[in-house]
């Protein structure tokens, strides 16, 4: 393997859909030695696969003799759920002071995707060289760690005997809350609603980013004035008070925080004055506000299941003209979209047993229609090895089978359903269950599906349709609640959106990254969506 070092480093592509920034953590163990007289001086280069070729990103510091390094500088790379990410960290015993690579001897390396990373948290793995052989004993550790502080702040606040500012009645008050900016200066970072008439108001509750705030530091200084609402825009100041969030996270549901509220110029004039009001924080709470990422860093399992359609719309799969036809390449319609998500989704399902379902077709000895079949034939167990087991259960089945009819989507997603159920026992975010159909055409069983996915969107479960072939998919665009909100039969309302519907025909001729983008792009926001409304932490996650 050539490497060449970019005269540029390559920035991350795809950016309209990145989650956020992930931290990689390397360290070596037993690491080749290659200095005759001393130990190994070992760095670490990290390379992304961009269109084909390896890209260098950024590399570490040296370790000098060192054959157990532990790198201080970190990699910092865009993290995007819905694209394969290929990552190689290549370490090197530097030699010369020289950046090009062939100069330095190398000492192993190590390739993944980066969801890989991210899904075990932590992983360590053996080094090989170019060859593929291992590198003597010589191993690599690389831990991942959100790069963004999720921490929210939930204030409840309120006034009491605040000055009087209206000749007529009494003062309309509002907060503003700044926090202190690079120039020196305070910078608005929150204002409350006004409320009407009154000299002791109680504001609602609200919730901000702790960035937002104090920047994450809850030792820094804030400042929160206090002015009476006028309609011409010329608020008149009440007063004003600094304090802290440590400050505020004092006050107890029943002991709050009282804290005067001071006008200067007031303060300076009367010899008496005390105060123009007392602000009250009646309770204030920093909570996590988790991401996806945080749910797979904690553990959280992607289950995915595939369902087939084995209709007799499809036509024969010996007929070339059939959507289930395996061409010379090897692959389909059908193939292309169960790679298309399924090689992104098994990064996150640590046993890579995936089960297989196939619905429409008669099945032997006895030639009935099955909705709801094993595509290994084997009911008891219809879990398949990887993306590549799907694929070889899918060709073996095709000749044993008669396609049939009518296209009934409501078994599948039931049977998927009645596992998502079980894991709402869970007291964790521990499993989330993604079910994808691929279908040639309308489904007849509609009102049943309908009552389905509305059942399903109170479980921990996301559905994504790819239509092939070019029937119409209205339904399936009714299924999918972007526009409005699915109802039952019953007249009971979705919950949540859980359906993506896709037509496979617009992405005939993209590359094939970017059906798998589209497909997935929201699955992220859904798997949060629900685990923040069933209010479940992730499996391992720290107290904020």
């Amino acid at each position: 393997m050539a490497y060449t070092l970019s005269a540029s480093p390559a920035g991350p592509i795809g950016t309209q859909y990145c989650v956020c920034k992930v931290e990689l953590s390397v360290c070596g163990q037993n690491l080749l030695d290659r200095d005759v007289t001393s130990k190994s001086d070992p760095f670490c280069v990290l390379f992304i696969e961009v269109n084909g070729k390896w890209t260098e990103i950024d590399r570490t510091e040296t370790a000098v003799n060192n054959l157990n390094p532990a790198f201080s500088k970190k990699f910092i790379v865009d993290y995007h759920f819905e694209e394969v990410q290929k990552l190689k960290f290549a370490l090197f015993d530097q030699d010369k002071s020289s950046m090009q690579l062939y100069e330095h001897d190398f000492l192993g390396e190590f390739s993944c995707t980066l969801g890989t990373i991210v899904s075990s948290k932590k992983i360590t793995r053996t080094l090989l060289l170019g060859n593929g052989k291992p590198a003597g004993k010589g191993m690599i550790t690389i831990a991942a760690q959100e790069l963004s502080d999720n921490r929210v702040i939930t204030l409840s606040m309120a006034g009491r005997k605040l000055d009087k500012k209206d000749l007529f009645g009494k003062s309309d008050p509002f907060l503003e809350f700044y926090k202190p900016g690079d120039d020196g200066k305070w910078m608005l970072v929150h204002r409350t609603e006004v409320i009407k008439y009154t000299l002791d108001p109680v504001w609602k509750p609200f919730t901000v980013p702790l960035v937002s705030l104090c920047d994450g530091d809850v030792e820094k200084l804030i400042k929160v004035m206090c002015y009476d609402y006028d309609s011409d825009g010329g608020h008149d100041f009440i007063g004003e008070f600094e304090t802290s969030v440590a400050k505020m996270c004092e006050a107890q549901d029943t002991l709050p925080l009282e804290l005067e509220c001071i006008n200067p110029k007031k303060q300076k004039k009367k010899k008496n004055y005390k105060n123009s009001g007392v602000i009250v924080v009646k309770s204030c709470k920093v909570t996590r506000d988790y991401s996806f990422l945080d749910y797979i860093l904690g553990g959280c399992q992607l289950m995915f299941t595939v369902g087939i359609d084995f209709t007799a719309s499809n036509g024969n799969p010996r007929d070339p003209s059939s959507l289930h036809y395996i061409n010379p390449m090897g692959t389909n319609e059908y193939l292309s979209a169960i790679w298309a998500v399924g090689q992104i989704i098994q990064d996150y399902d640590s046993d890579k047993m995936f089960p297989a379902l196939g619905f429409g077709a008669q099945l032997p000895p006895d030639w009935k229609v099955s909705h709801e079949f094993a595509i290994n034939f084997n009911p008891t167990n219809p879990f398949c090895s990887g993306v590549e087991g799907i694929v070889q259960a899918y060709s073996a089945c095709l000749p044993h089978i008669r396609f049939y009819g009518p296209t009934n989507f409501s078994p599948i997603v039931n049977h998927v359903a009645r596992f998502a159920a079980q894991a709402t026992q869970q007291e964790f975010a521990a499993q989330y269950f993604i079910l994808l159909i691929i279908t040639d055409g309308v489904i007849s069983d509609m009102d049943e599906t309908r009552h389905a996915v509305v059942q399903a969107s109170k479980l921990p479960m996301s559905i994504i349709i790819v239509g092939v072939g070019n029937a119409d998919f209205a339904a399936m665009e009714f299924l999918d609640g972007d526009n409005r909100v699915l109802r039952s039969y019953t007249g009971e309302e979705a919950m949540r959106d859980i359906v993506q519907f896709v037509p496979f025909r617009e992405f005939r001729s993209a590359p094939k990254e970017t059906l798998a983008k589209a497909v997935l792009a929201e699955l992220p926001q859904q798997v949060v969506q629900y685990f923040k409304h069933q209010n479940l932490p992730p499996l391992s996650s720290e107290p904020a």
